[in-house]
Parts: structure tokens; C-alpha cells; sequence
């Protein structure tokens, strides 16, 4: 049984990564999920804070005091805010990379283009074999219009993509008024592939402290639908890669992913909850579903349930809506 797929230009052994989490932190871990049967790895994102803060207590540090302590000018202080900085992100990267037989996709997470195309570099330089964009921005300014917003996201792909030869995937938000207009965009402007979707985690108001506060949630089975939704629909219209993010738990759920279209299914909130071995757990499930269905491989399958080749395209779209609210009893 061939369960090889192409992800981002990458040949992998099979379409099951774990996605960008805590998990990729510890590098006996990440040796885990390799053993475990894990294609390649996303690594935890580097966020753009990070950057912008440790470039800030370096300005800072380097100038406070160096009049009165010649020694200060050595000083570079520890930056402790999150627990890997950017240069302790770059070593952890190459680390990996030796450690491990598998791809190593890094992550970057912003907002701007800011300090992204200079740690684009350096990523690149550290032997990452692909960059996943995870753009986080929560369009919450009034003035701001989708055309502008829309317009940021080619902008950061299209700098980034100036400065690296490495693929470049851009993890997608549902939040577009005309999602396959913007897929299509960003498959144009250079996107190698396209990861669906981000999770937008919902703040909390804590009623006794009476304030904001973080709340996260993992994602469950359900969340699958709308990506699987999305990627049957943009299957055969874009030409980039496509995976599948958010609730994917099991072998079966794979297989769907791999049906919609998806040429990759990206998984974390599974492997926190029972572990890094769980990824074998699938991988099982999963060569036992083809085999009893009599598939010799995953390419055999993919694209197979999506919008293009359905007998009834109509059910990934408002057809289905209506059809799914008068079956209710």
C-alpha cells in the first residue's frame, strides 16, 4: 500500500504531520512523533512579538547605563517573556534538523510585515525545508476594509517570498467574505500551499477579577467540517498544496481530508489529549480502512469525494443547507 503524498513540493511518506504546537518544543519529542509515523513536522510559530520585544530589550539594554559601566556594552540581557526567542527558536530549528530524518516546516505568526522577512531569512539559513505563514489578524478596526486586510495578506506572502527559496504555505482564516477569490490570489502571488484553517482563540471575561482573559480551548471532531468543506471546494481550482487543520482525529478522519482533496492533514489537539503515539493509532486506522476498501493508495483517493468530482457537487454548497434543515425531525 502507497500512502506517499507531495506536500509543498516535499515527496512525504505518508499525509498525517502534527501541527504547529507545544509538542515541537522538545526535540525528543519531536523524535517521538518521527517514530510514531509523523511525515514531517510543523514547529511551534514563532510570534512576531517575539521579535519586536527581544529587538526592544536589546535597544534598550545596549544604551541604559553605558556611560557609567564599560562592561555593559557586553551585557545582552535574558529575554524570559516567552519561552523560546527568536534565537533560541533558530537553534531549536537546527537542532531538529539534525536530530530528525523528516521535513521541519517552521511557523511564523504576525500581523505585519515587521521583522518577518529578516527571520524568514534566517529560518531558511537554518535549514528549515518549508515556512508556514500563520497569519493572525483580527480585522477589528472599522476603518479597515476587507480590500486592505485582503491586500496584507498578498503583501507579507509576497515579502516573504522575496527573500526565500524555501515553499511558503500561508495558514488561511475562514473569515473572508469571498474565500476562494483569496485562496486563488494567494496561490498566484506565490503561495505554495495553503493550510485550512487558523483557529481564532475566543477571550474569556472572568466574572469575579472582572477581566479579559485567555481561553483555550482544543478542538474537537466537529471542527473538521469546514475545512473539509473548503478544501473539496478549492480542489482542482488552485494549484497549490492543500491541508487540512482543525479537529482531525482519527484514520477516518484522514481519509476524508485525503478525499476532499487535502494532499496533508495537520494534527495537534489529538496528540495532547492521548499523546504523541496516537499518530501510529491513525496511521493504523487509517491503511485498514483502504485496505478493506480495496485503495492501493492515497493518491488513488485524492480529490476523489471533492467538489469537482462529487456525483452531486451541489452538497457543499447552499443546496446542502437547505436539504440539512428539513431533515431535522
Amino acid at each position: 500500500m502507497n500512502l506517499t503524498t507531495t506536500y509543498l513540493g516535499l515527496r512525504l511518506k505518508n499525509p498525517l504531520l502534527p501541527a504547529a504546537g507545544p509538542l515541537a518544543e522538545n526535540v525528543s519529542t519531536v523524535r517521538q512523533m518521527e517514530d510514531a509515523g509523523a511525515a514531517a513536522v510543523v514547529l511551534h510559530s514563532l510570534f512576531e512579538e517575539q521579535i519586536r520585544h527581544e529587538a526592544e530589550e536589546l535597544d534598550h539594554f545596549l544604551a541604559y547605563g553605558t556611560e557609567s559601566f564599560a562592561e555593559s556594552l557586553t551585557y545582552f540581557p535574558e529575554v524570559s517573556e516567552y519561552r523560546l526567542g527568536p534565537e533560541e527558536y533558530l537553534a531549536h530549528l537546527a537542532k531538529l534538523k539534525e536530530a530528525v530524518n523528516i521535513p521541519v516546516i517552521a511557523s511564523l505568526n504576525g500581523a505585519t510585515i515587521g521583522g518577518w522577512v529578516d527571520y524568514a531569512k534566517q529560518v531558511e539559513q537554518a535549514g528549515a525545508d518549508a515556512l508556514e505563514l500563520n497569519i493572525y489578524l483580527i480585522a477589528a478596526d472599522p476603518k479597515l476594509s476587507s480590500t486592505d486586510l485582503e491586500r496584507r495578506y498578498l503583501e507579507i506572502l509576497q515579502a516573504v517570498r522575496g527573500v526565500v527559496k524555501i515553499p511558503i504555505a500561508v495558514k488561511l482564516s475562514p473569515f473572508f467574505s469571498t474565500l476562494a477569490s483569496m485562496a486563488r490570489r494567494l496561490d498566484e502571488a506565490g503561495a505554495d500551499g495553503l493550510v485550512l484553517f487558523n483557529r481564532f482563540y475566543q477571550p474569556d471575561i472572568d466574572l469575579e477579577t472582572l477581566e479579559v482573559v485567555p481561553n483555550l480551548v482544543l478542538s474537537g471532531p466537529f471542527e473538521m467540517r469546514l475545512p473539509l468543506r473548503w478544501i473539496a471546494i478549492l480542489y482542482g481550482r488552485v494549484e497549490c498544496s492543500l491541508a487540512g487543520n482543525r479537529g482531525i482525529s482519527t484514520g477516518e478522519d484522514v481519509i476524508k481530508m485525503v478525499m476532499a482533496g487535502a494532499d496533508v492533514a495537520q494534527v495537534c489537539s489529538v496528540l495532547l489529549r492521548e499523546g504523541v503515539g496516537h499518530l501510529t493509532v491513525m496511521l493504523n486506522d487509517a491503511q485498514r480502512w483502504m485496505a478493506e476498501h480495496e485503495y492501493e493508495s492515497v493518491a488513488q483517493m485524492k480529490g476523489s469525494m471533492s467538489q469537482k468530482s462529487c456525483a452531486d457537487p451541489t452538497a457543499f454548497e447552499r443546496a446542502n443547507y437547505v436539504k440539512v434543515l428539513h431533515s431535522y425531525a
